[in-house]
């Protein structure tokens, strides 16, 4: 009979598999992870967002459809690209974002937040500007609704 050492090896290998797999998985997960762990801690608040406008040094992106930001109004100073075209906008040359957005087409080291009306698009819009490099993106989780609260309850 082979030794229990032996059989043990043989069994943890059947059913894990082979160090390299196992290293291959945790590498993959890594990989596969960034993004999201990155962008997990970028929530900003409504306070930070004022003081961020306040700054000028940020450009506040609003994802809603256009139909939505006529209907119900915007955060001022904000950009409107609709979710669907943020992944093309951030690719765009520059003159062909001034063009289209009427606005500096941010680089990669530019501070953006993306919002919406309740943090759901802005969130998917983070990820895809995250993934494109743009590693100072955060959003607004707060959104549209949100800011409009709390303007008329400060305007009281």
């Amino acid at each position: 009979m082979p030794p229990l050492r032996l059989l043990l090896g043989s069994a943890r290998r059947a059913i894990f598999g082979s160090a390299d797999t196992a290293l291959w998985g945790l590498n993959s997960i890594k990989g596969n992870c960034h993004n999201f762990c990155t962008a997990v801690s970028k929530d900003v608040t409504y306070k930070e967002l004022k003081i961020l406008l306040n700054s000028k040094k940020i450009m506040l992106i609003d994802v809603r459809e256009t139909w939505e930001i006529l209907a119900d109004g915007k955060i001022p100073e904000s950009v409107n690209i609709p979710l669907g075209e943020v992944g093309e906008a951030l690719q765009m040359n520059p003159e062909d974002f001034k063009e289209k957005y009427n606005g500096v087409k941010p680089s990669k080291s530019d501070s953006l937040v993306f919002s919406c009306s309740a943090g759901v698009r802005s969130k998917k819009a983070l990820d895809t500007a995250i993934s494109l490099g743009f590693n100072s993106a955060q959003h607004y989780a707060g959104g549209w609704k949100e800011w409009a609260t709390y303007e008329r309850s400060e305007k009281k």
